[in-house]
């Protein structure tokens, strides 16, 4: 038994939101048989192990291997109890405020998943099908509000940055915080705490006090990279496809920070949709950003890009280093363009429905031997297309990285094998090898990064 556990305890909701029928509660306990019980465990010990910095889920499984989480059905509603939990997650007793809200959270976004998977339409979805479902996962956590107008602002990065990045990335925040912008993040450490913790700071001193810091995660995820403690709503959706839906129709613009393989997967899977035709004209701020110490990272993604997708790709977005004063006005003069763009295009502020994303880009990836062997990375293509390709490449050594199904195939099957045309394989080598050295690929430790791929550059 793990000294450092509470052996069992009985947790209630906080909020009239997470209120279920009785019908409901019978479903969700449900979730609490075989494999379903594996997801919902998992992501329950992620959330309990809120504000740890770890990537590797074997970690957390091991050391509460004897932890569990069941819902119990009252006459009140739904209550659960958990049997020997973290007890950091704890204050004399009582979980945490922020943990209590996030497990009900979780038990709400896995339910409707559950829910979603056993509709017919889920098995063979249309684009729409796709659109729409992502909205009402958005609705149903409550976040899209009418009153908040255009004022979201997603933050990307990585969960491995050095200290210099951290900071930048919080004043960044900080200077958003000032201007009354809401923020959004993949909810991890890193660039995903830092502008929140900046922009909470900024909001305390213009004292305002309804700002939203939204994470979005996914369940492949969030037990390799548990939420920062500042996420005040928490949003887990099925796949990572959903999840970067979500991060593009509901965000108004966009600012990335350094990061590894999961970052340049966003920015691919972004630059993608812009590269549609039907999204050519469609105002969407988008800024890459770091202190002076990581120029040479951003000059190495621009080349990156432009030696993959070419210069009309490059032109979607703006590089500014060390100044997080002008990333912030260029965000507010960009979002005032976003707003008179919909007003005058009768768009939703709170959800972009007419953005054109290829259904190619919507359906889940799985990363194989097969299927990251097969993706087609040749020149000969529309360049949106070979973005989407690209992206799927990367999201495949994030899976290999730090998702336990992507570990397991490789440590069965031995590296994933990326094949394609010379220049972009060697492209693509290239920014890997600077990942490594960077130490951008995983957390720092003492163990030397093992690649998850193989680049075929022999048969090139």
């Amino acid at each position: 038994m793990n000294s450092n556990c509470i052996e069992e305890i009985i947790i209630s909701p906080l909020k009239k939101s997470y209120n279920f029928s009785q019908n409901e509660i019978k479903k969700i306990i449900l979730l609490n048989a075989g494999n379903k019980n594996k997801r919902l465990r998992n992501c329950a010990l992620a959330i309990l192990n809120t504000g740890s910095v770890t990537d590797d889920p074997s970690i957390i499984s091991h050391l509460y291997n004897n932890f569990t989480i069941t819902p119990i059905a009252t006459d009140c509603g739904l209550n659960i109890k958990l049997n020997n939990a973290p007890a950091y997650a704890f204050v004399d007793g009582e979980l945490i405020t922020g943990i209590r809200e996030h497990l009900f959270a979780i038990i709400r976004d896995i339910f409707f998943i559950e829910q979603l998977e056993s509709m017919d339409a889920f098995k063979t979805p249309t684009s729409d099908d796709i659109t729409n479902t992502v909205f009402n996962q958005l609705r149903n956590a409550g976040i899209l509000n009418q009153e908040h107008g255009v004022s979201l602002v997603a933050c990307w990065g990585g969960h491995s940055i050095n200290d210099v990045e951290y900071c930048y990335s919080k004043e960044v925040g900080y200077q958003l915080g000032l201007r009354n912008f809401d923020i959004c993040t993949g909810c991890g450490p890193g660039a995903m705490k830092g502008p929140m913790k900046g922009a909470t700071i900024g909001w305390a001193k213009q004292r305002l006090n309804k700002q939203r810091l939204i994470g979005l995660t996914e369940v492949g995820i969030i037990a390799a990279e548990p939420p920062n403690a500042i996420v005040k709503d928490l949003i887990t959706f099925p796949d990572i496809e959903k999840r970067l839906e979500g991060f593009v129709r509901m965000a108004h613009g966009i600012i990335v920070f350094p990061g590894g393989v999961g970052t340049t997967e966003e920015i691919l899977y972004l630059l993608a949709i812009l590269l549609e035709n039907d999204n050519l004209n469609t105002p969407f701020p988008f800024i890459f950003t770091g202190p002076t110490e990581s120029a040479s990272y951003f000059e190495m993604i621009d080349s990156f890009i432009g030696k993959t997708l070419g210069p009309k790709a490059q032109s979607l977005y703006q590089i500014i280093i060390s100044d997080a004063v002008a990333v912030s006005q260029q965000i507010k003069t960009g979002l005032t363009e976003v707003e008179d763009f919909r007003a005058s295009n009768c768009i939703s502020p709170i959800y972009n429905w007419a953005l054109t994303i290829n259904e190619k880009a919507q359906l889940p990836f799985a990363p194989t031997h097969q299927s990251m062997a097969s993706l087609d990375l040749c020149t000969e293509q529309p360049t949106h297309i070979l973005a989407q390709n690209l992206c799927h490449t990367f999201s495949g050594i994030v899976s290999g990285n730090v998702k336990p199904k992507g570990i397991n195939q490789v440590q069965e099957k031995g590296p994933f094998i990326i094949n394609g045309d010379p220049t972009i394989l060697t492209a693509i080598d290239e920014l890997l090898n600077a990942f490594i050295q960077s130490n951008r690929m995983k957390l720092p430790s003492n163990e030397t990064y093992q690649p998850c791929y193989r680049i075929n550059l022999e048969t090139a």
